[in-house]
């Protein structure tokens, strides 16, 4: 979901969340570049898992402080005991440190939505894909919470995105058939499993 290509994708994906007219709008760096694109030519799930989990590691890796990195295992470990307050005090931490650190909003997203605050899981993804709009988990994230409040419709648009830039998402099986893309339609139609 939240936690743990894309020439086209991608592209897709920064059309849905652009900036304002004079800033400029976030891409990915070179590495990430990478990653995303081993990750949207992934042919079977197996090495999708594993791309996923390559930009994982990447995009917790991000922050330029020892404390931030500090904080961010710290919320998560909070998170993995079920102590949802203490998760949310670390990544609240983690924020006002490193302000400008995506994984921080979206991982504090992830125990708002536990919390059931999901205006504030709202928030925080909305911020998170200004700074990554390719953040598949994100994506996951805000189709959970949209579905969770009953904006279905706004709920899959959300998820497509998500399954464009991530073949292989865990949620791709929630997506209706008549939003697949070519890709898929290609997949189901030679008996592979997406």
């Amino acid at each position: 979901m939240f936690a743990k290509s894309p020439s086209v994708s991608l592209g897709l994906a920064l059309c849905f969340f652009s900036c304002s007219l004079f800033a400029a709008e976030p891409e990915p760096d070179a590495v990430e570049r990478k990653l995303l694109a081993t990750l949207a030519q992934a042919e079977t799930e197996p090495h999708g898992r594993h791309a996923e989990s390559q930009l994982w590691e990447y995009w917790f890796s991000q922050s330029q402080s020892v404390e931030a990195r500090h904080l961010l295992e710290k919320g998560m470990q909070r998170r993995e005991s079920y102590d949802y307050s203490a998760a949310e005090q670390h990544f609240d931490e983690l924020i006002n440190i490193d302000p400008g650190y995506a994984e921080g909003y979206n991982q504090r997203a992830f125990v708002r939505f536990l919390r059931e605050n999901f205006d504030g899981a709202l928030s925080d993804l909305e911020i998170t894909l200004e700074m990554k709009p390719w953040h598949f988990g994100a994506l996951s994230g805000m189709y959970h919470v949209l579905r969770t409040q009953n904006r279905t419709s706004l709920a899959f648009d959300r998820l497509k995105q998500a399954v464009e830039i991530h073949p292989w998402i865990q949620e791709r099986a929630a997506l209706p058939p008549e939003m697949w893309s070519e890709k898929y339609r290609l997949l189901q139609q030679g008996g592979l499993e997406i």
